[in-house]
């Protein structure tokens, strides 16, 4: 295992993050941030207090379990999914720790849509490690870290690092 971001790094990338999400939305009102569970979600809730510590915006922020739209056998369809706000007319950023094959955003999008229709629908990742098996970028990336599929990376928010194993 070898650290490849450290602390430090991690909490400026994350501060370049939001600033780029700032830059690219001039009505920050009508974002709302949708941490993917689990590791999705406190990466979300940091960008969301950084906007706020940044703009004195609080943008909404909520949490998406995608199971019931995997395209694999771990479904489970007695999930449902509500959010408290409206998403109609709203930029929906989509927040996740590591960006692979890009099934987990398809099924996050899925799940979005099932909801209602915003008027956009954006990706913020703090790893996009490359091998996409569907056609999906990401808007917003904290780090490029090409690997090889036999490696795997760790978002390690507590400690505030990633590790490539």
């Amino acid at each position: 295992m070898k650290v490849i971001i450290e602390s430090e790094q991690f909490n400026r990338t994350l501060k370049r993050m939001t600033h780029e999400i700032i830059e690219r939305n001039e009505d920050l009102s009508k974002i709302i941030l949708v941490g993917i569970e689990k590791k999705g979600t406190p990466i979300a809730k940091e960008i969301q207090n950084l906007i706020y510590q940044f703009e004195g915006v609080k943008v909404a922020l909520e949490v998406i379990d995608i199971t019931p739209h995997r395209d694999d056998d771990k479904k489970n369809a007695n999930i449902v999914i509500k959010f408290s706000e409206s998403i109609f007319d709203k930029i929906i950023i989509l927040v996740d720790d590591v960006l692979y094959t890009g099934r987990t955003v398809r099924a996050a999008m899925d799940a979005v849509m099932d909801i209602g229709r915003p008027s956009k629908i954006e990706l913020a990742v703090f790893v996009d490690r490359g091998h996409r098996e569907l056609p999906i970028r990401a808007d917003f990336i904290g780090k490029n870290i090409p690997t090889s599929r036999e490696e795997k990376i760790i978002c390690d928010f507590l400690n505030r690092q990633v590790i490539l194993k």
